[in-house]
């Protein structure tokens, strides 16, 4: 028995895993430890790939710098001639 669990340890990775993201294919798996050990490094690998991914194909927003309503400029003026003031309580 000892030495199934030997030859198991000594045996290709237990665990390998396939990340597709929209047709770029990535192979991900871990080569030692126990298979816990090698589930967590394939974790952080799968992360870090996924991460280079984002940042890669993140199309930034298209936000406007202001509100197409126009209101914030009348609302910012409005608090530069009547900045807010806080209340102090008495004893």
């Amino acid at each position: 028995m000892m030495d199934q669990m030997n030859a198991a340890a000594s045996l290709e990775p237990r665990a390998k895993a396939t990340l597709v993201l929209r047709g770029e294919s990535f192979t991900v798996s871990s080569e030692s430890g126990t298979l816990s050990e090698q589930l967590a490094a394939m974790r952080e690998k799968s992360m870090v790939i996924l991460k280079g991914y984002i940042t890669k194909h993140n199309a930034p927003n298209d936000v406007p710098d202001e509100s197409i309503e126009g209101s914030s400029d009348e609302e910012g003026e409005a608090l530069a001639k009547n900045p807010l003031k806080k209340s102090r309580k008495q004893r």
